[in-house]
């Protein structure tokens, strides 16, 4: 079974709660209900991890090119503008990332419009809002494939 890596960034565990025009109400635990709601009916395998430091989802990235993750899908929250720490961290992977937004950034504050992770992901997924989660899911399905 392949074996697929959801990164969830900065403040998303704050989904739900935090500008809803933007993000809507669902909650990550809802998010991630989908996700494995579709995971299982695709026939994957699907772990989430959301953390709100830098270094942790660097070296949950680090981890998951040990485990051999088949994919990777990041949504990074803010960190996608800035972060050549992450950045540099996902190129270690040797398999496909997926990079998605809830939001089109390219809609949004002008700082908002670059991706660090751009050169080095597969495909972006942006403004869809939950769907850009399962879209992003199925990319990374194709892309293994």
């Amino acid at each position: 079974m392949k074996k697929i890596l959801m990164l969830h960034g900065i403040n998303h565990d704050m989904f739900g709660k935090r500008d809803p025009e933007q993000y809507g109400t669902i909650t990550l635990e809802e998010i991630d209900g989908r996700l494995n709601e579709l995971a299982k009916e695709l026939g994957v395998e699907i772990e989430s991890f959301q953390t709100n430091h830098e270094g942790e989802m660097c070296e949950r990235v680090h981890q998951a090119f040990l485990e051999n993750k088949d994919a990777v899908i990041i949504n990074a929250g803010a960190w996608t503008h800035y972060s050549y720490g992450l950045r540099d961290a996902l190129a270690i992977l040797t398999v496909p990332i997926v990079e998605i937004h809830m939001s089109n950034i390219h809609a949004r504050e002008e700082f908002r419009h670059h991706s660090v992770f751009a050169e080095i992901a597969q495909g972006q997924i942006s403004g869809f809002g939950v769907e850009s989660y399962l879209l992003g899911l199925r990319a990374a399905i194709a892309a293994i494939k």
